[in-house]
């Protein structure tokens, strides 16, 4: 048996495409309004047969496309469906589309780009806040740094002190030595 039988396929629903009554109305609007116009210009005699003319044929292409495109089958032809699932393009105005381009000229951040930003910023105020000696770490390093200070300031003097008695016990040694020499110190 060959492969392909045996397994049926169903191509309903595929380019299928159905008019909008409300386009259809549009459209009707808008050939009136310039049927009207072409009265009020005073070209509605020679205006309506080139016009009808070249409409009639490129109607007639429309029609032939679509009927070839969808053919109605059993009732289609009688109900009227709209797809909700279709969607349909809207055009946009110039206007609409300006603002969107003013609007993104900023760039929108990711939620990483966001927090790294705010990291950052965080970051560097904090230094600014720590050199100025407003944070709490920076009031205990000013502290510690205040202490260590002073205990170098008693240890330099404890030194200069040390450094004068050992300096006046030479001093003495040497009068003592020179003393029991028998020398004579000036």
């Amino acid at each position: 048996m060959p492969k392909g039988r045996g397994k049926m396929v169903n191509h309903k629903g595929k380019h299928r495409r159905f008019t909008n009554p409300e386009e259809l109305e549009e459209q009707k609007k808008r050939e009136e309004n310039e049927k009207k116009w072409r009265e009020a210009r005073g070209d509605a005699s020679s205006g309506d047969e080139s016009g009808k003319a070249e409409d009639s044929e490129s109607e007639s292409e429309e029609e032939s496309s679509e009927e070839e495109e969808t053919k109605a089958k059993g009732v289609e032809g009688l109900i009227q469906v709209e797809n909700p699932n279709r969607v349909q393009k809207k055009t946009k105005k110039l206007t609409a589309i300006n603002e969107i381009v003013k609007d993104s000229t900023k760039p929108e951040l990711s939620r990483r780009e966001r927090e790294e930003l705010e990291k950052q910023r965080a970051h560097a105020n904090y230094q600014r806040l720590h050199a100025e000696g407003k944070t709490e770490e920076a009031r205990a390093d000013l502290a510690r740094l205040a202490i260590i200070k002073q205990q170098r300031e008693e240890a330099a003097k404890r030194r200069e002190e040390e450094r004068k008695q050992k300096e006046a016990a030479r001093q003495s040694k040497t009068a003592q030595m020179q003393k029991a020499l028998g020398k004579k110190t000036t």
